[in-house]
């Protein structure tokens, strides 16, 4: 417990997630009408803006600037649509100044990329939404990045976002003031259920193809942990305990599709990632999500969802551009 206030600055990136924004930001508002008293405060800032849209077209406004404000209790950068995009040298060197005095820094949604990007994040355990992590991780192969919704690592904080700020800052408002308060707020926004850290961010592998069969989700599994280098038909096989006849007829009987064509289904969809929420080049992706040439990937992409590469990704880039 304290009487001083915390002080939380919210850096707004240009189509940050307001679902995201306002689950950090209003467990800190019931907190103080809770209370009785002010516990929290929070300053928006921007990079350059004065004011800041949403990636649904909603406004906050700003009364700061990367640099004016120092004395901060804990940062949060709340980020979407495209942080691999967001290249502020100012920013960076703002964040990595807090970083060096101690501030707690966090980030939420896609804002765990934007920490990467300013080399705060190196030795530290971290988190982002399941949609950029692979752009992350192509981007930062050094960083230790989970699936899980929040990770609090020392005096780094970072949330994969959605409703997931819920769980963190019921963790953080308890940290603070105690267990008591803090499941007064996730009463008052009817968020009994509270999540553990390393919860999952995605359903798994059983709701998401509506399959039981313990082989099948082992192998699907499988599939999802290595896009780069795929795993031959054998060696699936192998490490679930079937014979490469029976996988066959697995993948037959109740996907109604080949072991080879969902295994491609997959990683075109990892590459479909990696394109909209990512800057690699076309051919960097295609290798990274294990097709042989930018032509056989281009090929079996325009199968899949009718465009070319390039295409889809301007095309994605533009709708960011227009929300």
């Amino acid at each position: 417990m304290t009487d001083k206030p915390e002080v939380v600055g919210l850096l707004l990136v240009p189509g940050f997630a307001l679902m995201s924004y306002a689950c950090v930001v209003e467990p800190l508002r019931a907190a103080n009408l809770i209370a009785g008293r002010e516990l929290y405060r929070w300053v928006h800032i921007s990079a350059h803006e004065s004011v800041v849209t949403a990636s649904c077209g909603a406004t906050v406004p700003c009364t700061a600037r990367v640099g004016d404000v120092e004395k901060l209790d804990l940062l949060l950068v709340c980020a979407g649509g495209d942080p691999a995009a967001f290249n502020d040298r100012a920013t960076f060197a703002w964040l990595r100044r807090l970083a060096v005095r101690g501030t707690r820094i966090g980030g939420v949604s896609g804002g765990p990329f934007i920490l990467a990007k300013a080399r705060v994040m190196d030795g530290v355990q971290m988190t982002i939404h399941w949609q950029h992590a692979p752009a992350v991780m192509e981007a930062h192969p050094e960083i230790l990045l989970t699936r899980s919704l929040f990770i609090i690592d020392r005096n780094r904080l970072t949330c994969a976002g959605g409703t997931a700020p819920l769980d963190m800052m019921h963790t953080l408002i308890a940290e603070r003031h105690g267990a008591e308060l803090a499941r007064k707020v996730s009463d008052w926004f009817l968020h009994t259920e509270i999540r553990p850290a390393k919860g999952a961010q995605r359903a798994s592998v059983v709701e998401r193809y509506g399959v039981h069969d313990p082989h099948l989700v082992a192998a699907l599994e499988l599939m999802e942990r290595h896009p780069g280098e795929p795993l031959r038909r054998s060696e699936t096989a192998r490490r679930i305990g079937l014979s490469t006849r029976q996988l066959d007829r697995l993948f037959s009987a109740k996907l109604k599709r080949s072991y080879q064509n969902h295994y491609r289904r997959v990683r075109v969809e990892r590459a479909r990632e990696l394109l909209r929420h990512s800057v690699a080049s076309v051919t960097d992706i295609a290798v990274a999500c294990g097709f042989s040439s930018a032509s056989h990937f281009t090929r079996a992409y325009r199968e899949s969802y009718g465009v070319v590469p390039s295409a889809d990704r301007a095309g994605a880039k533009g709708s960011r551009r227009r929300s």
